[in-house]
């Protein structure tokens, strides 16, 4: 009769409830997979072109007869070319990372100097507030027309 009692009288022991179990696996998996979907899915930067620059000795460079091709990009990443009364808006989106009417500007002007045996010469004027990305933009445009001679200023000839 005694173990009949003690069985109805079981006292619960807080060591014998075992620790619930947490089975991770599936959030485990579940985070591989939302990985895996935005390596997939995320857009790829093009990396920039490199630009190798020949820098203007300060006497000239006996090849070089064209005249340099001014560009000038504002401080609201407008790109014009020439100067003065000739100077003409290329691209004014500054959105537009690829400067279509640069490029081809560009082009013309480094087969007419190749025709000629001549350097094609680019001078750019940046202005203080113009966003880095709009000038790297346009050197993007001269390594694409294979133009290396370019130079950084603040005067232009007028």
């Amino acid at each position: 009769m005694r173990s009949k009692n003690m069985a109805r009288h079981k006292s619960s022991n807080p060591s014998d409830l075992s620790e619930p179990d947490l089975d991770i696996s599936s959030l485990i998996d579940i985070c591989f997979l939302l990985l895996i979907y935005f390596l997939v899915s995320m857009t790829i930067v093009p990396r920039e072109q490199d630009l190798g620059m020949s820098l203007p000795v300060p006497g000239g460079s006996p090849g070089t007869h064209i005249a340099p091709m001014f560009i000038r990009v504002d401080d609201s990443g407008t790109v014009f070319t020439g100067t003065g009364v000739e100077e003409r808006v290329m691209d004014a989106d500054p959105e537009s990372r690829d400067l279509p009417v640069l490029s081809s500007q560009l082009q013309l002007y480094a087969e007419a100097a190749r025709s000629s045996l001549d350097t094609p010469l680019v001078q750019i004027l940046v202005g203080n507030g113009t966003s880095q990305q709009r000038v790297v933009d346009v050197l993007n445009a001269l390594a694409a027309s294979r133009i290396t001679a370019v130079t950084f200023t603040d005067l232009v000839e007028m």
